[in-house]
């Protein structure tokens, strides 16, 4: 993985920062979604972003992965401006993202939906394509833990597959840096815990990972470093147990114990 001589946040020069958000601000209308956030996160880390809800956390993701352009502010990745760069363009550079949202073909196996998030922006040869992706495809159910579902349907699948699905789709396009977006959602003490042992192999793996979710324990057990946000601002950043003991953010969730 590339690495960059950067600025962080704090104005202290960093070699390792993947990504950096430097006063980026979101408005629709009249709402401010995203208020002035400046943060980075840094190579073969896993970050956690939380907030209560509608604090901007998507909306936040979306500005990173170029699904909509900041109203104000820059990011950077890998130390290149990618403000308003699209979707598209940086898949191509590294950068992929999951949904809350499950979005596979509905008439596509396992295996053929992996394999199709593979496919190049232009084919080199198709018989080539067809056997290398298809082996590779299967190395990626494998990982993500799908394998014995690499011949079904989504609609097949249980919820916690159809999110194993999303991240080897994801996989499939060999993301440096992969943004997750809420993936213990509706899972099981024990599917939280195979799902974050996924995300600490891809890490051991090289892969930089922006973790989003509810699931305080199961988040916090996993991440490295979290940033916090409430309506769109930052109001704390350190260590999940710095994260746990903040009086802001116990505030920030209704006054509960993290």
């Amino acid at each position: 993985m590339s690495s960059h001589a950067t600025q962080s946040v704090d104005g202290t020069a960093r070699t390792d920062d993947v990504l950096r958000l430097e006063n980026v601000t979101k408005r629709f209308g009249g709402v401010v979604a995203v208020d002035d956030l400046s943060f980075s996160v840094h190579d073969g880390e896993i970050l956690g972003f939380i907030g209560p809800n509608g604090a901007g956390k998507s909306t936040t993701f979306n500005c990173v992965s170029g699904a909509f352009p900041p109203t104000d502010g820059t990011v950077y990745y890998q130390g290149e401006d990618i403000t308003g760069v699209p979707q598209y363009a940086l898949v191509e550079r590294g950068l992929a993202r999951t949904y809350q949202t499950f979005r596979p073909l509905e008439d596509r196996t396992v295996l053929e939906n992996v394999s199709l998030s593979m496919v190049p922006n232009k084919l080199f040869s198709f018989s080539e394509f067809r056997t290398d992706v298809e082996d590779r495809a299967r190395e990626i159910c494998q990982q993500v833990g799908l394998t014995e579902y690499m011949h079904q349907m989504p609609d097949e699948l249980p919820h916690a597959g159809l999110l194993r699905l999303e991240v080897g789709r994801a996989l499939g396009t060999e993301p440096d840096l992969l943004l997750v977006d809420e993936p213990f959602a509706g899972l099981t003490p024990e599917e939280v815990d195979r799902t974050a042992t996924l995300f600490r192999s891809l890490r051991e793996d090289g892969m930089t990972l922006i973790v989003i979710d509810h699931n305080m324990h199961g988040l916090l057990d996993l991440v490295d470093r979290v940033v916090v946000i409430s309506f769109g601002e930052k109001i704390a950043e350190g260590t999940p147990d710095e994260i746990r003991n903040d009086p802001t953010v116990q505030e920030a969730y209704l006054g509960g114990e993290l």
